[in-house]
This record gives structure tokens, C-alpha cells and sequence, in this order.
């Protein structure tokens, strides 16, 4: 263990860093081996890490020098931050630049930062088909992350982009799952257009594409990955769940605006998100080559496969 590479993994009791460390821990002939980054150790998944073998350690970002106290005489980084905690770009914002200091500041030798697209490149804020949010944003959660991938190249930190997309996750989540209409058909109601792509990825997949970069190492510094594990429409969605649950689906389509008044926290910026998925499928996709995905992670799963072992977990009314 003592001559393995130390991974530090921020947000490692979360779905993404915990991903990344089981991916880590589960491939003994890798090289590599976890510091979990927490800020709570003694919470249950950081004691279920520390028995896969990980080393857990107390970090918060909002205390600067427990992170950097995590990174140092680590090799690397897996690094994720969850806007969804607060949903404050400026906080969120706040949370990256102590990241970027900590691993310039531990000389880190390789990054994989969990990032997203700036929506703004392609949909600028004067562009008045969506309204602008938290002053200079259209997807926060996006523009924040993308935006901040400057900051680890203009500190001098080896990093790797790891593009992101919607989790296959989603759907088992109360309001995006399928809901029995009233005629008693199982209905898929997503913001999406009819006939576009929505690219989708099992969140497990993060983790297990980080592993295969740092396994690569050089090849991938100062490199994008745009990750997804297919690009589906609604409908094609609808049809591959009702063949893994036995019964049919259907898509029904729910217009942009419809889906950023149901008023719940975060429907502004999820029905920006979709109306970005959708108007610009495309693009989004096509920065998504699922065959060279494949080549560097050979055990990228597609929707099929995600729902193969995740069916059961759906609740039907």
C-alpha cells in the first residue's frame, strides 16, 4: 500500500467522489490508492470507505487549511463541488478557488476536475430565451464550473476536464421518475422538445473514467473528456423503461416555462438546464463520442445496462 499513488478525493462520501474512490479501491492493480476528503469522518459511508481501505481524513472547504493539509504528499485529485448544497454560485465559486490553491499549493501532479459546460459560450445572457439567474448566469451550476476550469489552468495546475451530463440517477427521483396518469399509463414528464437528445451517464461511470485517466496520466493533462453513456430522446427514454419495468411508458414533453413555474427550489435553473440540453442537443452531444468514451472506459454502461441492475429500485404507484 505504502508505494501506491495517493489519490485525495474531495466529496467522498457524495455520488461522485464516492464513485471515484470505490472505483480506485476496487482495482488493486492500479497503482493507486484513496485519501477520502470529509467532513464528517466518523459518518457511516466514511466508516464503509475506511473498511474498503481508504485513508479518511477531515476536510471542509470552508476551513482552507484542512484541505490543504488533506492534499498534501498526495499524487493526485479527484475534485467535485455540489452547488446543489446551497445553490449559490458564489459560494460555489468560493469553494473552487480553495480547491485550485490547495492543490498548487501540495504541487499535485495530476487533477481530475468534475466539471461542466459554460452554457454562456453558446447562449449568451442577452439571448432572452431564458431569464438570466443569480445576476450573470443561465445555468449556475454549469457556468460556475465551466467558467472556474481558467482558474486551474491559469494557476499552473495539471488537470484533466471531466465534462459531465444528467445522471441516469435522476430518474428514480420523485418528480423525474415515471408517475401513473390518470388513465393508469406510467408517464415520463421531462422538460424536453420532442426528438432531442438528452446525453445521460450512470453516475458510478465519473469515478470509473477518472481511474482510467490517471491511469493514462499525461495523455489526458490539459485535456477535455465530455462524458455520457448514450444520447436519447425523451421518447427513447420512455421505451427502454417500459421494457425494463414491464409494463409501457410514455413521454410526455413539458414546455420550458411550464417546468421553471412549478415553483419548486431550483425549477428556474433545471428548466434552464433542459431548455440548454435541448436547444443546443447537438452540440452537447456531439462533444460526447460514445465510442472513444468506450475506448478509455471499457465499462461505460448505457441506459440498458443501468437499468439491468437498477429496475427494482423504482417505486410505481
Amino acid at each position: 500500500m505504502s508505494n501506491k499513488k495517493v489519490i485525495a478525493v474531495a466529496g467522498a462520501t457524495g455520488a461522485q467522489g464516492g464513485g471515484a474512490a470505490r472505483a480506485i479501491l476496487a482495482d488493486p492493480e492500479s497503482g493507486f490508492t484513496v485519501r477520502a476528503l470529509t467532513r464528517n469522518p466518523d459518518s457511516p459511508a466514511a466508516r464503509e470507505l475506511a473498511a474498503l481501505g481508504a485513508e479518511v481524513v477531515r476536510a471542509d472547504f470552508y476551513d482552507e487549511p484542512s484541505v490543504h493539509k488533506a492534499f498534501e504528499g498526495a499524487y493526485g485529485a479527484f475534485l467535485v463541488t455540489n452547488f446543489w448544497a446551497h445553490g449559490s454560485a458564489a459560494k460555489e465559486i468560493e469553494e473552487i478557488n480553495v480547491l485550485v490553491r490547495a492543490a498548487k499549493a501540495a504541487d499535485l501532479r495530476h487533477v481530475v476536475w468534475s466539471t461542466l459546460e459554460d452554457t454562456r459560450e453558446l447562449l449568451p445572457l442577452d439571448d432572452d430565451r431564458m431569464p438570466v439567474l443569480q445576476d450573470e448566469y443561465n445555468v449556475p451550476h454549469f457556468d460556475v464550473k465551466g467558467a472556474a476550469n481558467e482558474l486551474f489552468t491559469q494557476a499552473g495546475v495539471p488537470t484533466t476536464f471531466l465534462n459531465t451530463t444528467f445522471f441516469f440517477q435522476g430518474f428514480l427521483l420523485q418528480g423525474m421518475s415515471p408517475q401513473r396518469a390518470e388513465d393508469g399509463v406510467l408517464t415520463l414528464s421531462l422538460a424536453l422538445e420532442d426528438g432531442k437528445l438528452l446525453a445521460g451517464v450512470d453516475v458510478a461511470d465519473i469515478g470509473r473514467t477518472a481511474l482510467a485517466v490517471f491511469k493514462r496520466g499525461e495523455e489526458f493533462i490539459g485535456a477535455a473528456v465530455h462524458l455520457a453513456g448514450d444520447h436519447l430522446t425523451g421518447a427513447q427514454y420512455a421505451e427502454k423503461l417500459a421494457a425494463a419495468l414491464g409494463e409501457p411508458v410514455r413521454f410526455q414533453s413539458v414546455p420550458y416555462d411550464v417546468y421553471r413555474a412549478l415553483g419548486f427550489p431550483g425549477a428556474e435553473e433545471l428548466g434552464n438546464m433542459f431548455q440548454y440540453y435541448g436547444d443546443f442537443d447537438q452540440e452537447f452531444t456531439g462533444a460526447r463520442d460514445l465510442n472513444r468514451l468506450r475506448e478509455i472506459n471499457p465499462a461505460l454502461k448505457s441506459f440498458d445496462d443501468w437499468l439491468a441492475e437498477n429496475a427494482s429500485k423504482f417505486e410505481l404507484s
